[in-house]
This record gives structure tokens, sequence and C-alpha cells, in this order.
């Protein structure tokens, strides 16, 4: 599936690093503005290295960017590749609707109508 230039996976790394709850969070708390990867780790019952971690996989995934400013590194929400999720999840549910759709309008049809073994000389 290539959604707008979306590979399969550019979509496999954003819903892997959205399935965690960690990675969630520091989505949530980077909307409201940068903020430096020490900062975000004093937040969370973890190893600072494993908040880099998690902000590593973020940044793979295009949902976050990271910028150098002196001994700090200032993590940056990138909203456009939750867009990108959006799209993949649109396509998906497209799709599905599209398969209900055909059954729900079959399932409608006269079984006569779709007998083979039923006809005009039976």
């Amino acid at each position: 599936m290539v959604v707008d230039g979306v590979t399969d996976e550019t979509v496999d790394r954003l819903f892997h690093a959205l399935a965690d709850t960690t990675r969630r969070d520091i989505l949530r708390r980077c909307v409201r503005g940068e903020m430096s990867v020490s900062r975000l780790a004093e937040a969370y019952p973890m190893s600072f290295a494993a908040v880099q971690k998690h902000v590593a996989v973020l940044e793979r995934a295009g949902l976050v960017t990271k910028q150098r400013r002196g001994r700090e590194q200032l993590v940056r929400m990138d909203p456009d590749a939750v867009g990108r999720a959006r799209q993949a999840l649109d396509e998906l549910e497209t799709a599905w609707r599209g398969r209900v759709d055909r059954m729900s309008r079959l399932l409608a049809q006269d079984p006569e109508e779709n007998d083979p073994t039923e006809g005009p000389d039976r």
C-alpha cells in the first residue's frame, strides 16, 4: 500500500512508534512546544537512556525532530507525520467500507437471482 508517497515501511514505523504508551505521551508533551530530552526524562520512571531510545523511535518514524542547542537536544513534534498516519487509516477505512457495502448489496439481493440451480426451466 502506498498512500500519497507513504510506503508500507513508513506506515509500519509510524504505528510501531505510536503503539507505545510512553512514546504517545512524549508526543503529547511535545505538542505544547519543543522540549529537551533531559526535561522529558524527568517525567518518567526510567533512565535518561531509555527516554533517548523512545525519542529515537519517534524520530525514525518521522513523528519528531531533534535539534541540538548547546548541550541540550530539543525534541519537536512533526504534525505532518500524524497526518500521514491518518491517511493510512483513512485508506484502510475506505477499503473496508467498500467491502462491507458490496457484502450488504449481495445479502440484499434475492437469493433466487444468484442460485445457478434455479432457472426458468426448473
